[in-house]
């Protein structure tokens, strides 16, 4: 299972040194083992410790029970395998999410709604990729033809600037697990992200660090709502995927044009 990920694909450069910094062993002992060294810990403060399945009580949520415990109840599959992952790599960000996510079950139990707030935090936590993006009038043009769904202007036209003025940085577990056999219609809802000069300046390790503390404090500051994503084919980012020709980014199963405001919104989310 484990075997399958291909760790040379860019979309897991995210997640790619917190795995490789696992020691070997059982993964859950491993993943405890980096919980511990970089002192994760949920809003409570209590230590992340990442527990069997069975370890969370039947009928209770599994983001209260994270909210009140630290413990995450962890399975032996990719899904959960790229959970543990996000964690050790955007710690601030988890916390903020499963602080949210457990408020919203506090206040109004679980049930068949999630509530718009709980249903951003989700769909942040399962499928979100973020790109940070020069907050100059060319990487604000960027994001505008990208919210435009002018999918050739934003990833053909302006395809040099990625790697230069926007950055992608995958965030959603789920997301990761899909990615693992690569399609074309995979689809992530990207959180944009505005930077100064001094974010593209720094190091890997010190851009991730940005991200964390800067994404992590909108989110307890401003709440989420699903207002706040804009789709993107993953596999369209520009150096991700072979033969991106401008045919490529015409595919209309794909790279679907705008729909008027009347109708839903986004891509495809394969």
């Amino acid at each position: 299972m484990f075997a399958d990920i291909d760790w040379t694909r860019p979309w897991f450069d995210t997640v790619r040194p917190a795995f490789e910094s696992l020691a070997a062993g059982p993964f859950i002992d491993t993943f405890n083992a980096n919980a511990a060294r970089l002192g994760l810990a949920n809003a409570g403060g209590q230590p992340i410790r990442f527990v069997p399945q069975a370890e969370l009580p039947e009928g209770m949520a599994y983001e209260a029970f994270i909210g009140a415990t630290g413990r995450v109840p962890t399975r032996a599959n990719l899904h959960d395998f790229f959970n543990g992952l996000v964690w050790q790599t955007f710690p601030r960000i988890k916390r903020a999410l499963n602080a949210l996510q457990a408020a919203q079950i506090a206040q109004a139990g679980v049930g068949k709604s999630r509530g718009s707030a709980r249903d951003a935090a989700t769909i942040f936590d399962e499928n979100a990729a973020l790109l940070v993006v020069r907050g100059d009038a060319e990487g604000r043009a960027l994001v505008d033809d990208l919210r435009a769904h002018r999918w050739r202007d934003a990833l053909f036209d302006k395809r040099a600037m990625f790697g230069r003025d926007a950055e992608p940085w995958l965030f959603g577990h789920a997301l990761m697990e899909k990615l693992v056999a690569p399609r074309k219609a995979i689809t992530a809802h990207v959180r944009v992200v505005f930077a100064t000069d001094d974010f593209f300046a720094f190091e890997r390790d010190g851009r991730r660090d940005w991200i964390d503390v800067v994404v992590s404090k909108e989110i307890a500051a401003e709440g989420l709502s699903t207002a706040g994503f804009t789709p993107l084919p993953v596999l369209g980012v520009p150096g991700w995927w072979p033969d991106q020709g401008e045919a490529f980014y015409l595919d209309h199963t794909v790279f679907r044009p705008k729909r008027p405001a009347s109708q839903p919104q986004g891509g495809r989310h394969d």
